[in-house]
């Protein structure tokens, strides 16, 4: 702490370059990604918003807002992203699993009554993930 607040400047060390990011970059775009995996990044996003319509009518009061539409693009470059550090050039429905709890916990507000009864956007995803079918 003190370094940091004493301290002039910090010196970098460069750990990538731009080209290096740049490259990384298009080959996540390229990591394939099935319909079906589509389908199911959509239904864990759409749950968020419309519970009942996934038979998770418990949510619905729970729910102040749901994941937004860059939610969906986001889970799916995270889920890109998982594939390609698993060594993997396709995304399997683990990948989704695995790392939807961090891009959505921080994208649904919790209404009221949630907070009442001390639950938390975790949790909701956590219901989400257990309800919706995996291809």
């Amino acid at each position: 702490m003190r370094q940091n607040l004493y301290q002039d400047s910090i010196e970098l060390k460069k750990i990538v370059s731009k080209e290096q990011v740049l490259k990384g970059r298009q080959l996540l775009k390229e990591v394939y990604l099935d319909e079906k995996i589509e389908r199911y990044i959509l239904d864990l996003v759409f749950a968020t918003r419309n519970p009942g319509q996934f038979k998770l009518d418990k949510l619905k009061d729970l729910i102040g807002y749901g994941a937004s539409p860059r939610a969906t693009i986001n889970l799916a470059m995270a889920a890109r992203g998982m594939a390609l550090l698993r060594r993997r050039g396709y995304v399997v429905p683990d990948d989704v699993r695995s790392i939807a709890q961090d891009v959505l916990r921080h994208r649904i507000a919790i209404s009221f009554e949630a907070e009442a009864e001390e639950i938390t956007s975790e949790y909701i995803v956590k219901e989400i993930l257990n309800r919706i079918e995996v291809p």
